[in-house]
């Protein structure tokens, strides 16, 4: 129960920690404001304010977050020309978002004139869109890359039964996996979401849509988050 609680506190103390735990306020409300708008008004109205400060919330706590883009490329920038390609676009994409994003934020509270909040949502959401279809890319190739790498070591400790080395090299490459598993599955959700915005269709805009793809960016990024 303390190993629990000290992990929830480390998880909280980061701004993605806190960022995973209001987007899950967010889309709950969303969800809980559907499901009461036709039986119980009062309640999805107060779901629907609880939405909106949320949103806004998370906005406001991730001002100048487009520099990690920046620090992303300067500290790894990718190991070949290929990955190094698709860093920069899928960062430059990411910063285009959450650069733009304050623009939104600063608009939808009525500092800015609120005629700009489409304009800024779109260009916003465009730049995520696009950036997290880089990133998508980048991860399937590290996956391929390490079941391939994985194939090769599982037959290495046939020939060399007991080998420590290869057992960890295996159990790496597999922890790995499911963290790039859960970031594939956080960009698709959020690119879903995005997609919404850059052109509204009936599935990507379903409130039920947005809601469990808002709680699955939400949980993946909790679970990658989560102290080891």
């Amino acid at each position: 129960m303390n190993d629990t609680v000290d992990k929830l506190v480390i998880f909280l103390a980061k701004r993605d920690g806190i960022d995973k735990l209001v987007k899950t306020f967010q889309y709950v409300s969303k969800l809980v404001h559907w499901h009461a708008e036709s039986t119980n008004p009062n309640i999805a109205q107060r779901a629907k304010q609880w939405e909106v400060a949320s949103g806004l919330s998370r906005k406001a706590f991730r001002t100048g977050r487009f520099l990690t883009g920046f620090n992303a490329l300067r500290r790894n920038p990718g190991s070949t020309p290929v990955f190094k390609l698709l860093a920069v676009l899928a960062n430059a994409g990411e910063m285009v978002y959450f650069f733009f994003d304050h623009f939104l934020w600063l608009s939808r509270i009525g500092t800015l004139d609120p005629k700009l909040a489409k304009k800024m949502s779109y260009i916003s959401a465009f730049g995520e869109s696009f950036g997290y279809i880089f990133f998508i890319v980048s991860d399937f190739i590290v996956i391929k890359q390490g079941i391939e790498k994985e194939r090769k070591l599982m037959e290495k400790k046939c020939d060399e039964k007991g080998d420590v080395k290869v057992e960890e090299s295996v159990k790496n490459i597999k922890v790995d996996r499911v963290m790039r598993l859960m970031a594939v599955a956080a960009n698709v959700a959020d690119l879903i979401i995005g997609l919404a915005e850059i052109e509204p269709n009936p599935f990507c805009n379903h409130v039920v849509t947005l809601g469990i793809s808002g709680l699955v960016s939400a949980w993946a990024g909790w679970y990658r988050n989560w102290p080891s």
